[in-house]
């Protein structure tokens, strides 16, 4: 692919809306979390530092926190970043311009090499790895990952410390919601370029009218059985029942977890779970054919906008939050460029831009007036900016070891015949 040429400047407010608008329908059915498939036995083959070692690749040591031998930033006006596939914003005509990044360019001279070659984090992964066990550059400067895999390659020493100096914007807006996560504590190695809640919605034609607002509810009630789905993430699902049981996702124990996959396979046995999916149960739901389920913000919104019987819940007993983030590999050539595009787009009115294409929880502070300028019904929705109210309710899945990363999947992928 050849490197990136801008060749226009940021959209204006209403243009972008106009964009939003022609294209939200259409992606639907093609969202980044329509992508994403990493759990069962695919995450178990990559899953531990052991599993590197047995292939005859020893994972890097830590010592240094995976510093490139030689940043070539200063002499080199460029950064190659790596995301997830409609994850960025795109121009009004042209879906190979990203009118962000061109405006990126036009102030700072970095040219950006922009790749949708995310499509599955166990999938990327496996491209990395063998890069970055033999520690060398992957040819790329920037990636963005989900939170379980941005830990594990901070934890196998595989991602650059970033340096504070070259991140105000990202250091003072910030959401206090994603300052400190326990794989990252002060956000040394990492900030998110999006947060992913996971609700409950539901289609209120399919459901008679009744509202829809526990995982006891999907679970144990007879009018739902046969049409409710879960989803195939393990840490949402499981982290969804957990909290409905009264449990911190955030601290349970390995008892906790076997009495959480014990009463959603009660619910396999009885029928009362039709599937677990992925982005798939938007068709579904939309249709009728599920009434009731666990679903990504982000889809919920989207699907909202063309079928006013999609509602959604965020359940009393809280809702599970994760979170794709920006990395610098080791060995990455041009860690100062990149941490200026990281930078970047902690500007309020750029992450409005993001936010309103992409439709999920922006984590940056400041941004509700930008956002409400391109569109007023966004920057008041709390699945994109959550009030304090619904930050108050959202609970992280804590970080896994290596062998509770391989025994926690296995089991999972046990649950839901994967």
């Amino acid at each position: 692919m050849e490197q990136y040429e801008p060749r226009s400047t940021a959209l204006s407010a209403a243009q972008l809306a106009a964009v939003r608008r022609s294209v939200r329908g259409g992606r639907a059915s093609l969202t980044r979390r329509s992508l994403l498939r990493a759990s069962g036995a695919g995450a178990l083959a990559v899953g531990t530092a052991a599993g590197l070692s047995a292939c005859g690749i020893p994972p890097a040591k830590r010592e240094g926190g995976g510093a490139a031998s030689d940043d070539r930033s200063a002499k080199e006006k460029r950064v190659v970043f790596s995301n997830w596939p409609e994850y960025m914003d795109v121009g009004e005509d042209d879906p190979n311009e990203y009118p962000s990044l061109a405006a990126f360019t036009e102030r700072t001279g970095i040219k950006v090499k922009y790749t949708a070659d995310v499509n599955d984090n166990v999938e990327f992964f496996g491209k990395i790895k063998p890069m970055l066990a033999a520690g060398q550059d992957t040819g790329r400067d920037l990636i963005c990952v989900t939170d379980w895999l941005a830990a594990r390659l901070i934890r196998l020493g595989w991602a650059q410390k970033l340096d504070p100096a070259h991140l105000p914007n990202a250091y003072a807006n910030l959401s206090a919601q994603f300052r400190r996560p326990d794989w990252d504590p002060g956000r040394s190695y990492s900030y998110p370029w999006t947060g992913i809640s996971t609700v409950i919605a539901y289609n209120e034609k399919a459901t008679g009218g009744r509202k829809v607002d526990s995982v006891t509810q999907l679970l144990d009630d007879p009018k739902l059985k046969g049409k409710v789905s879960f989803l195939s993430e393990m840490r949402d699902t499981i982290g969804m029942t957990l909290l409905d049981q009264g449990k911190d996702p955030g601290k349970f124990t390995d008892a906790e977890y076997d009495e959480a996959v014990g009463r959603l396979q009660k619910a396999v046995d009885k029928k009362q779970i039709r599937r677990f999916t992925g982005n798939d149960y938007t068709a579904d739901l939309e249709k009728g054919d599920i009434a009731a389920c666990l679903a990504w913000a982000g889809d919920v919104i989207q699907l909202q906008a063309d079928n006013p019987n999609i509602k959604y819940v965020i359940p009393a007993a809280g809702y599970i939050t994760s979170s794709d983030n920006l990395l610098v590999p080791a060995e990455a050539r041009h860690k100062a460029n990149a941490e200026r595009l990281i930078d970047y787009y902690y500007e309020p009115p750029v992450a409005a831009r993001l936010a309103a294409y992409i439709n999920y929880v922006c984590p940056v502070d400041g941004v509700r007036e930008e956002l409400a300028k391109i569109d007023p019904a966004m920057a008041s929705n709390t699945l994109i900016l959550p009030d304090k109210a619904m930050a108050a309710k959202s609970r992280a899945f804590r970080s896994l070891t290596g062998e509770e990363e391989t025994a926690y999947e296995e089991k999972f992928a046990k649950l839901i015949g994967a």
